[in-house]
């Protein structure tokens, strides 16, 4: 290339770089989270495990993903981010590898429960939310909703491996597959990722010569992320944040993640047709998502939310009438796809504009937590009214209810009297 289009031509900045690597990461932990509702049918016919049984494992997964979070963001911002995840992508590998031996439904609980949910919880969307906030100060809304997507990927990239896998060889190979992507996945964390712009000798993206680096951490994270859990809530917008996204986590995650394969397959839909339609989702929602991000840097985030949540409740209420047609349940599949987690960028926006941009991790965590408590509550819930009632759909159309509340929750947010600044800096 001649030496003057050299000079012309853009440098990637490297904010861009930490955001692919970060990518790699969510879709990781995505198709770890999502590889459960491939494997309840297979446990259940292999041991003889109940649904509700199963369901209570996951459900245990989904609660310390979302308990970790809170303190995953404030070790993160104390300890570094690479080395923090390269510690959690190790700790899934090791939880999803040994359960290929198991026997008892207790070590489901504790293996994949707490050791893989525990790990999973690090490679989550708060981990997204301090990236974003830390390298980008333009396209911020943007980056955040591709982050988000990574979910959406993870559905569509695993999901139908798995269930061929799982259909050909056994949940076995499910869960050895897992805990290779893991261990290869720590090499470009370590080779690529910086926890901070100034690391890799950068100010954010689209900042100006003026911008001053944060001063990092020193406080010890536990006592940050209660302080933080404490002066949130005192706090009416944080109360419902939290609220609201314990809706998203249970009509999402718990519910749609855990249960929508056994609910086709209650329905004469064979398994791989089934984990297709997540993938569908995956597809969809990567767009929805995006398209979330880039709305979000331009219009009210509450009213966005309404929408969101009002279109997703309505799905929901749909959805026990869609298993009469395939036709019907692709069409869901699209129309709730959009929607999966688009909440998930405004949220992280009303969040920085209540509390600030410098504590955005772990207040985030704080409502990504309640998230996960939502969910965990629906995937075992949700397990025991299959057992009780024979299917799901009662367990549906009480969270489509739930998605209206939410709908309208959101538009109360940042009405009321501001919450008093944090007594106690969360940086030291």
């Amino acid at each position: 290339m001649p030496a003057d289009l050299k000079s012309i031509r853009p440098k990637l900045h490297y904010a861009w770089i930490v955001a692919a690597v970060t990518f790699m990461v969510l879709l990781v932990g995505a198709g770890t989270r999502s590889a459960p509702s491939v494997l309840i049918v297979p446990l259940e016919q292999e041991f003889g495990w109940s649904r509700a049984t199963i369901s209570f494992a996951v459900a245990v997964n989904i609660f310390l993903y979302g308990m970790t979070g809170p303190f995953a963001a404030a070790i993160m911002d104390r300890f570094g981010i690479r080395r923090t995840i390269m510690g959690a992508l190790a700790l899934v590998a090791t939880g999803v590898v040994a359960t290929i031996p198991m026997r008892e439904s207790w070590q489901l609980v504790v293996l994949w429960g707490f050791v893989v949910g525990a790990g999973t919880g690090f490679t989550a969307l708060v981990m997204a939310s301090m990236i974003a906030t830390r390298w980008f100060v333009k396209q911020r809304g943007l980056v955040m909703g591709l982050l988000t997507a990574s979910t959406a990927t993870g559905q569509l990239v695993f999901l139908p491996l798995f269930a061929k896998l799982a259909e050909a060889y056994g949940w076995r190979m499910v869960a050895a597959t897992l805990g290779c992507v893991a261990i290869a996945t720590i090499i470009p964390v370590a080779l690529l990722l910086r926890d901070r712009p100034e690391d890799a000798g950068v100010t954010p993206y689209g900042a100006d010569k003026a911008h001053v680096a944060p001063i990092r951490s020193t406080a010890n994270p536990f006592g940050t992320a209660f302080r933080v859990l404490s002066h949130g809530l005192r706090s009416r917008d944080f109360l419902l944040l939290a609220g609201t996204f314990f809706i998203c986590g249970a009509s999402t995650n718990g519910l749609i993640g855990t249960h929508l394969i056994s609910a086709c397959l209650d329905h004469g839909i064979p398994e791989v047709a089934a984990a297709s339609l997540l993938a569908v989702m995956g597809i969809f929602d990567f767009f929805g998502t995006t398209a979330s991000g880039w709305l979000s840097d331009r219009f009210d985030a509450r009213k966005l939310l309404f929408f969101y949540y009002g279109f997703r409740g309505i799905s929901l209420i749909f959805l026990p009438y869609s298993f009469i047609s395939f036709y019907g349940l692709s069409l869901f599949a699209v129309f709730y796809g959009l929607d999966w987690i688009a909440t998930v960028p405004p949220t992280v926006r009303l969040t920085t504009k209540s509390f600030g941009e410098e504590n955005v991790g772990v207040y985030y965590g704080w409502i990504g937590a309640a998230h996960q408590i939502g969910a965990a509550s629906a995937a075992w819930l949700a397990g025991i009214v299959r057992v009780e009632t024979g299917d799901y759909f009662y367990a549906f159309t009480f969270a489509g209810s739930l998605c209206l509340l939410a709908a309208v929750s959101v538009l109360f947010i940042g009405r009321g009297k501001p919450a008093e600044p944090l007594a106690v800096p969360v940086r030291a």
